[in-house]
């Protein structure tokens, strides 16, 4: 029998409903991560930016990402708060078992999203209300408690693949548990910093594509320009960062996780001279078909030299590592990931280079339909980046301690297939209201950009500081007066 056969056969019935349940709302959920992580620090940038200078439009431009930091922080605290029920619910024999010892990490997440929810109340409050050197003030610990929640999640899926800091007892149950092994495991630093980076590159790409579709459609005013510079500059400067510290993450998963590694790059057999393929598709037997075959490279980069040994999939025994189409699937998401950061980075370039030579923005709008695509491409690399971590360690769901059919719950797959239908219409629902109050927002704000225009009180979008008293426009406009 085909080895995925074989094994799909002996999987439990609530594999299936239960894997996809958890990776829809997994998916759904890391959409808003990067603007949670990134946001706060891209917006006191704009902000910090405002109150050197004396810039209304800056000032205008931070007020205004403030309400979407809230907005969306309030959606990731729902489809967060759904992730971690299902944590219990779908894995019991996961938590049960092994929550002692990596446990802490969401204690820490839970923490920081308390956190986080106190701080941008007080600071979406403060506009107007508090004097701006302490607004601004208030508004510094964001970031950290962001990069907190960041750290507590990280610390235990790095932990899920190479858990340490615990003995097992005769009976194979974790006892002598060292909290601080368990937290920092040979793969937290590089998925921590691999993962914070690839937030930051994912929010100021999105945030300045927002940006770029308005100066295709003619805005070109200094409110779009600074929109756009700011969220796009620390993407631009992040994007080279990610690169370094992607390919010690790949580094780290060759040493440290052999097996995960040839899944990611279709190694069959362990050998030297490893060719890398771009793309192709890898067949039970070990040969691969399709993509773009370059001899010898994978053992260079995994090793600096072609002499590398790299490890293959048929090292252990096949009940003991993704089959061949979770192989070739993580290879592809693999693929698309680095594909795309590539490109993001060809695109920095050409930015670096106009401003570098002529010190302004890029005049060219195949360079703003670029940037424009550039936050859904970040998004999908994100996303493909998830798959590849968790897809290639299958099967295990604790690497080499517990597998995913042990920890998956004995619900009947019946209901778990139900619960899966109406998650997906209360996420419907949940995301589409999100997409309506943004787009309400950015109507609201347009129509208040064009009374003062108007009224002549500007000649950018809002002159009208949001310290102090409001402009006569701007107050009646907030109180519904004509």
């Amino acid at each position: 029998m085909h080895t995925t056969l074989h094994l799909l056969a002996e999987a439990p019935p609530q594999m299936l409903p239960a894997r996809s349940l958890m990776a829809f709302t997994l998916a759904s959920h890391i959409i808003l991560v990067p603007m949670g992580v990134a946001l706060p620090l891209i917006t006191l940038i704009m902000h910090g930016y405002g109150l050197r200078r004396g810039d209304a439009t800056a000032l205008l431009l931070a007020r205004r990402w403030s309400a979407v930091m809230a907005v969306q922080f309030a959606i990731g605290v729902v489809t967060g708060t759904v992730l971690s029920f299902e944590f219990g619910l779908l894995w019991p024999g996961l938590m049960g078992r092994w929550g002692d010892v990596f446990g802490i990490g969401f204690g820490v997440e839970a923490w920081a999203f308390f956190l986080e929810a106190v701080l941008i109340a007080i600071y979406l409050y403060g506009w107007r209300r508090l004097p701006a050197r302490t607004h601004f003030l208030l508004g510094l610990p964001l970031p950290a408690t962001a990069l907190l929640g960041a750290f507590g999640i990280l610390a235990a899926n790095s932990w899920m693949n190479t858990p340490r800091g615990f003995s097992l007892d005769s009976e194979g149950n974790p006892v002598d548990v060292d909290v601080w092994k368990a937290i920092f495991t040979p793969m937290f630093g590089p998925q921590y910093w691999h993962f914070v980076v690839a937030m930051l590159l994912t929010a100021g790409y999105v945030v300045a594509g927002v940006y770029a579709v308005g100066w295709l459609r003619g805005r070109r005013d200094r409110y779009h320009r600074l929109g756009f510079t700011v969220p796009f500059t620390v993407a631009a400067v992040f994007t080279p960062v990610q690169f370094v510290l992607g390919d010690a993450i790949a580094r780290a998963v060759f040493q440290k996780q052999p097996v995960k590694f040839a899944a990611m790059e279709i190694v069959w057999d362990t050998d030297t001279h490893v060719p890398e393929y771009l793309f192709g598709r890898l067949h039970p037997d070990g040969t691969v078909t399709g993509g773009i075959k370059i001899p010898q490279l994978d053992s260079i980069l995994a090793g600096f030299s072609p002499d590398t040994e790299v490890h293959g999939l048929t090292s252990v025994p096949a009940e003991n590592r993704p089959t061949v189409t979770q192989a070739t699937l993580i290879h592809w998401t693999f693929d698309i990931m680095v594909g795309i950061g590539s490109v993001l980075l060809l695109l920095v370039v050409w930015y670096a280079f106009v401003w570098w030579r002529r010190r302004r923005l890029p005049a060219s709008p195949w360079f703003y339909r670029s940037a424009a695509c550039a936050g859904v491409a970040s998004v999908i690399a994100v996303e493909c980046g998830w798959i590849t971590t968790e897809v290639g360690r299958q099967p295990w769901i604790v690497y080499e301690n517990m597998r995913v059919a042990e920890a998956v719950t004995g619900a009947r797959s019946g209901s778990l297939w139900t619960m899966f239908a109406v998650v997906v219409v209360v996420y419907v629902l949940i995301f589409g209201s999100f997409l309506a109050v943004l787009l309400k927002m950015r109507t609201r704000w347009r129509l208040d950009d064009e009374r003062s225009r108007d009224a002549g009180t500007m000649a950018t979008p809002e002159s009208d500081t949001p310290y102090g008293p409001r402009s006569a426009v701007a107050a009646s406009a907030e109180d519904g007066k004509p």
